[in-house]
């Protein structure tokens, strides 16, 4: 597994929050569980372009910040469920709003992001 080498730069709240959250598939992965997506393979139905190897580590991740919460249950086939822990719960209101953003800010950003890709295909 990656173990890091440099200590993050933890001196604000940005900093804070880009280290617990950065990674592709952690924002949609905390939205999809609080929806009531809690089984790998629904994950992993909800988040079809993510190897099951990335969710994997993302949501292990998660589980280490303490944003979710993991069950392993003792049946065969092993059966595993998560959940948003209680401090995972007060990052929706925030991934709600970022949402929204995104939402009201669509037509421009998709413009955007499609001018930028159309310029890097160009290269």
């Amino acid at each position: 597994m990656y173990e890091r080498k440099i200590i993050p730069n933890l001196n604000c709240g940005l900093d804070l929050i880009g280290e617990v959250l950065y990674g592709k598939w952690k924002i949609r992965l905390l939205w999809f569980i609080y929806q009531g997506h809690q089984r790998p393979s629904e994950l992993q139905r909800k988040i079809p372009d993510a190897s099951r190897r990335v969710l994997n580590i993302q949501l292990k991740e998660l589980e280490d910040h303490d944003l979710v919460s993991k069950i392993v249950y003792p049946v065969v086939p092993p059966k595993v469920e998560y959940s948003l822990t209680e401090f995972g719960k007060t990052l929706i209101p925030v991934i709600s709003a970022i949402g929204e953003w995104g939402d009201a800010n669509e037509k421009h950003l998709r413009e955007v992001i499609l001018k930028r890709l159309n310029v890097d295909n160009e290269n």
